[in-house]
């Protein structure tokens, strides 16, 4: 498969398990137990295939040391924003505003350079992302939605930039793309479950076997999704396959609409058309 194909399957395969993984963790009810039951068992899948990878050298060691603590703040953010706010309001805005804030980095560190017409593609399908899953009319006025989950949303997406940019230097030095995968996955959990010790106390053990199932489905989704978009970067520019990624909001939306019979109205079907449009420019550019 040439190049752009496979950049193309990546980025929307990695939408579509991002989206499912989310749906998962927001059905289990502890955000915070599930997303450390998550990371555990996305190390424990990977394990094993540490002994079939390089090992990684010192610049590799180097680049997770930066990874890991972005990949941390971007969990404590998302955790925050889910607590703070409605699920269809702090997802798109926290996964929205990433692909622009991604290009942008991109551009300032990396050097990666974008044509006029994908930069106008990636505005629209950002935009358009944002809008796709905003509360609808009647659910604006709500006292639950405060300025605060905007906030942590908004903050959650500049995690997503930071390890996005920093993690697209790891797979294209590590000895090996699933190196860099692995042990990223392998080292990932020691943040958020250090956390959840702390936070929980003596009810740790219980709140991980309550919620084990979700976070285990979430967690082996997770690996897929993010491994796909790990890959991805090192065959095609970051903010493409961050684009693609962000789409999981539309496939968010549509599980809901399929599985939870959650209504589809003419605004987020308007959307949906924009965000394909901008996905349409970057693959034009």
């Amino acid at each position: 498969m040439d190049p752009a194909g496979l950049a193309l399957l990546l980025g929307l395969g990695s939408a579509i398990t991002l989206a499912a993984a989310n749906a998962f963790v927001k059905a289990s009810g502890d955000i915070l137990m599930t997303r450390a039951t998550l990371s555990l068992s996305g190390a424990a899948i990977v394990a094993p295939a540490a002994f079939f990878v390089p090992l990684p050298t010192t610049q590799t060691w180097t680049i997770l040391a930066l990874s890991l603590p972005a990949h941390w703040f971007y969990q404590f953010a998302l955790i925050r924003a889910m607590h703070r706010g409605d699920l269809s309001l702090v997802f798109p805005v926290m996964r929205g505003s990433a692909p622009l804030l991604t290009a942008i980095a991109a551009l300032v560190i990396l050097g990666e350079e974008l044509k006029p017409l994908a930069i106008a593609g990636l505005l629209v399908a950002s935009l358009a992302t944002i809008v796709f899953a905003l509360p609808e009319a009647e659910r604006i006025g709500d006292k639950s939605i405060k300025r605060a989950a905007l906030f942590w949303a908004v903050i959650t997406g500049i995690g997503v930039a930071m390890y996005n940019i920093i993690d697209a230097q790891g797979v294209r030095t590590a000895p090996s793309q699933f190196t860099f995968i692995v042990w990223l996955f392998l080292l990932d959990f020691i943040g958020l479950n250090t956390f959840a010790v702390f936070n929980r106390r003596g009810a740790y053990l219980s709140g991980l076997a309550a919620r084990w199932r979700y976070g285990v489905s979430a967690g082996a989704l997770s690996v897929l999704s993010f491994g796909m978009a790990l890959y991805g970067f090192s065959v095609a520019p970051v903010a493409y396959i961050s684009a693609l990624r962000e789409t999981a909001v539309v496939f968010g939306a549509l599980m809901g609409w399929f599985f939870l019979k959650e209504g589809f109205g003419p605004r987020r079907t308007m959307a949906a058309f924009a965000l394909a449009g901008g996905l349409v420019l970057l693959q034009i550019a």
